[in-house]
């Protein structure tokens, strides 16, 4: 198996579970275009989310998602060990591995993806402020910084594009 089929392979399995956590493409484009309308007189939803798919295609990206939602998922299960499992379980503020592995896919794009998941992650928009919502049960500690990340990401695309056939 050649290095392109493995990376193929993780980009459907990153994808996958987004999907399956409740986190569609749309979703992530409607943030590239809170973050974005602003700037882009002719932006559309659907400029957005061709700037999200090219974000999930890049390994770091996929590395980031797999490894944060399996610790999403462990801690759910009540898989970890004591105090980790409780410190993830309530997002505590101190904490901030989550934060690091959502810098690492705004790092993909330049410096401007840190303003912007700044931004994002303190607003907390459509599907951030469902998947901050503690009350359904699930944990999502991770996934929340991460889908912030790939929508600052692929903002920080498009604002270095400087024409249609950029985005």
């Amino acid at each position: 198996m050649g290095q392109e089929t493995n990376q193929s392979e993780l980009e459907v399995k990153a994808r996958q579970w987004l999907t399956e956590r409740g986190v569609t493409i749309d979703d992530i484009a409607e943030l590239v275009y809170y973050l974005q309308s602003k700037y882009h007189d002719d932006l559309t939803i659907e400029v957005c989310r061709h700037n999200v798919d090219r974000v999930l295609t890049k390994r770091e990206v996929q590395n980031a998602i797999l490894t944060g939602i399996q610790l999403d998922v462990l801690t759910e299960k009540k898989q970890l060990e004591q105090p980790l499992q409780k410190t993830i379980e309530v997002d505590e503020s101190l904490y901030g591995v989550d934060e690091i592995i959502a810098l690492s896919i705004v790092n993909v794009y330049g410096s401007i993806g840190f303003t912007n998941y700044g931004y994002i992650d303190k607003q907390k928009p459509g599907i951030l402020q469902k998947l901050n919502d503690k009350s359904l049960g699930e944990c999502h500690t991770f996934l929340d910084d991460i889908v912030g990340a790939i929508a600052a990401a692929a903002s920080s695309r498009l604002a270095h594009s400087t024409d249609e056939e950029s985005y």
